[in-house]
């Protein structure tokens, strides 16, 4: 038996699931509490992302760079470039 994401196809072995009583879940948006639980899972098994770090007079260069995908990390912008 497969679950089936409703944005596309994504196949699932509900059994591989049950058997080791793991959990699927998603969301558009989640809110404080969601963020924090995952950073703390983020952090209790070493993910991290690769960041690229821009200044704020860069946004609208990242912008278009996002919309021609030719992103390869996570922009952060440098708030101590608002000065």
């Amino acid at each position: 038996m497969h679950g089936r994401c409703l944005a596309g196809s994504l196949p699932v072995d509900v059994f591989s699931l049950i058997g080791r009583r793991g959990q699927l879940g998603g969301s558009l948006i989640g809110g404080i509490k969601e963020t924090q639980e995952m950073l703390d899972f983020c952090a209790e098994h070493g993910i991290t992302s690769d960041i690229e770090i821009i200044r704020m007079d860069q946004i609208n260069e990242a912008y278009e760079r996002m919309l021609k995908s030719d992103v390869k990390y996570r922009f952060v912008i440098d708030m101590a470039s608002l000065s």
